[in-house]
């Protein structure tokens, strides 16, 4: 039979996930992407504390942050636009209150710098090699926050340059988390707007860059998903990708979703999981009566459900379902 695609050679991970680790992701949508689905399967995860980041620099300044566990204040934020915000920073976290843009902003590093201290793993998403450094004090930013474009430098970052910084900084992460697991991804999603060339050759950096690290510290520390290539040979068609052109399809996104959790998540999770979203899915049911009896004896049923799977997995956190079928039963 004639095949129609090539399919990409997964590698063996020694390393997979389990319902008993931490994770933390972060770096671009396809980040945010995995997250969200390994969030929704009720994993103990941090994504993006920091929002999504784009490039190596940003990600990198983002980890310092987290492994000093930095407190920020009225120096480290601005006024622009009706609204306070932060070059470390996406635009969800910018507010028209200050103090409100400031604890939320702190809440995610409290939070972020204890999951990465105890996290088994570290899923790690470059987009683009092209970073933006605010000619003010010389110092790349995650976010342009929409400020004048003469205010910034772009320029591409160097293979050699970016591979020493993250040198010391995995090193001063596995002092203090030493067994941490990390792994990198590119995101298939490209940045058209720096142009078709130009992407390929920022991609080109990123994957040079990569490459780098783990030659430098071996796969058993460091780890590659190749989510670019499945999207660029296996979904190599303009239906799985949204309205842009540019991000994928939910119907991509699942399929490398299948294809991430098929080698990096243990049997025994993968059995879990089909029982967590089994309940997830039930609890999203929407009665024709909400006040009717068979609808409350359907309640009770998946409250029964998820308190027996927690007594038989100790581990689980599904206390967000457990709190929505409550929230339900008392309605």
């Amino acid at each position: 039979m004639s095949r129609f695609r090539t399919k990409i050679a997964l590698p063996g991970y020694e390393k997979k996930l389990d319902y008993r680790q931490k994770i933390v992701l972060m770096g671009s949508c396809f980040a945010e992407n995995i997250g969200e689905k390994l969030t929704s399967r009720c994993f103990s995860v941090d994504v993006n504390p920091f929002g999504i980041l784009y490039n190596p620099v940003s990600v990198g300044n983002s980890l310092e942050i987290l492994m000093e566990n930095k407190r920020f204040g009225d120096e480290d934020i601005f006024f622009s636009n009706g609204r306070w915000n932060s070059y470390h920073h996406h635009s969800r976290f910018s507010h028209q209150d200050k103090e409100i843009c400031l604890g939320q902003i702190n809440k995610r590093v409290t939070n972020g710098a204890e999951q990465l201290r105890e996290a088994s793993f570290l899923f790690i998403t470059f987009g683009t090699a092209w970073v933006y450094e605010n000619r003010e004090d010389q110092k790349v930013v995650s976010n342009c926050h929409k400020q004048p474009a003469k205010q910034f430098r772009r320029y591409r970052l160097n293979v050699d340059e970016t591979v020493a910084r993250w040198e010391t900084l995995l090193t001063r992460l596995w002092e203090m988390n030493p067994g941490l697991q990390v792994i990198f991804t590119v995101s298939p999603i490209r940045h058209w707007k720096d142009g078709a060339h130009e992407n390929q050759i920022s991609k080109s950096v990123l994957f040079l860059v990569i490459e780098g690290l783990i030659a430098k510290f071996g796969k058993e520390r460091i780890a590659y998903f190749p989510s670019y290539e499945i999207v660029m040979d296996e979904l190599r068609d303009y239906r799985f990708y949204a309205s842009d052109m540019v991000h994928l399809s939910e119907l991509a996104v699942d399929y490398i979703w299948e294809r991430f959790s098929d080698v990096l998540i243990t049997s025994d999770s993968l059995d879990i999981m089909k029982k967590v979203e089994k309940l997830r899915l039930a609890a999203k049911h929407r009665p024709f009566d909400p006040k009717a009896e068979s609808y409350r004896l359907f309640l009770d049923n998946q409250l029964t459900r998820a308190e027996n799977l927690m007594k038989q997995y100790p581990f689980l956190n599904i206390q967000e379902i457990l709190e929505y079928l409550l929230s339900k039963l008392k309605e």
